[in-house]
């Protein structure tokens, strides 16, 4: 977010935690994209600041709530307040529990797929409605079809992200895998190495889908170690998840740091991809 956005986001989250009596004096910012990650201070809270027009904090907030139920590694909700959005200024904050930082560097690759695995069968056990990956795929197409929304696309990298993203949509239909609750972005910037173990973090991408497509967003070590995957199908998913996340990076709209930077980078590794190498998706 630019800086007077910043502020009055930050302004809500700590008048809202003053209201709800957790001492928030300072606020600092953890994460700043789309949404802004701040750690309350001296509460320990966390707090995810969105704007208010683009929230979807009752569907985080429900499917946390369930799956901390059902036993699943999710992030917890701060149960220190009732667990809803607030709202405040135009924006819209929910709290959660701050997880102090281990001394490891990440998530091993055995262990970020037994919890993937054990967050998958907590979401089969939920009816959750979700949009299907294909919505998402749909998206990354209307915006390459509206030049005026990716002004800054080359006529060949628009191509080539169109028709990726048609040619890898048929073939993943086409594998017939069934379909099943998925977070939707299990990269490696939403699963947090804790005392406990790994948790999972941002649960608003909720999806349906192939195991196949989250896992198309981990590190490739991590699919070694998850039973029963498709590998061609697994592949097709990759590439498809690179030319998505590759597209968002050219909206015009787009607040993600560096973005063309990234989109420009994410598209060489597209056209390697689609000339026969194995993407590594890497987006954190």
């Amino acid at each position: 977010m630019d800086g007077p956005r910043a502020r009055r986001a930050r302004a809500a989250a700590l008048s809202i935690a003053a209201s709800l009596g957790l001492p928030a004096k300072e606020a600092l910012v953890l994460h700043d994209s789309n949404k802004l990650t701040l750690r309350l201070l001296p509460c320990d809270a966390l707090a995810r600041v969105a704007p208010e027009a683009e929230q979807v904090a009752h569907v985080e907030v429900e499917l946390a709530q369930r799956l901390t139920a059902a036993g699943a590694p999710v992030a917890a909700l701060d149960p220190r307040v009732p667990p809803r959005g607030y709202a405040r200024d135009g924006w819209v904050v929910t709290f959660w529990t701050h997880y102090a930082p281990t001394a490891t560097t990440g998530v091993p690759p055995a262990g970020y797929a037994r919890a993937l695995e054990r967050l998958h069968a907590g979401l089969r056990t939920l009816d959750v409605p979700a949009p299907h990956w294909t919505e998402r795929a749909g998206r990354a197409l209307r915006l390459l079809s509206h030049r005026d929304l990716t002004p800054a696309l080359a006529d060949q990298d628009r191509d080539l992200l169109t028709g990726t993203l048609r040619d890898l949509s048929r073939a993943i239909r086409a594998h017939g895998a069934p379909d099943q609750p998925l977070h939707g972005e299990p990269h490696p910037g939403n699963l947090l190495a804790t005392r406990g173990g790994p948790l999972f973090i941002d649960l608003e991408t909720v999806c349906t889908g192939p195991v196949e497509f989250d896992l198309a967003h981990a590190p490739e070590a991590v699919a070694a170690h998850y039973p029963g995957v498709d590998q061609a199908l697994l592949r097709d998913c990759r590439t498809l998840v690179l030319a998505v996340v590759t597209t968002w990076r050219w909206d015009r709209n787009d607040r993600y740091p560096g973005g063309h930077r990234l989109g420009t980078e994410w598209l060489g590794r597209l056209r390697a991809a689609r000339g026969g190498g194995g993407p590594d998706t890497g987006t954190a």
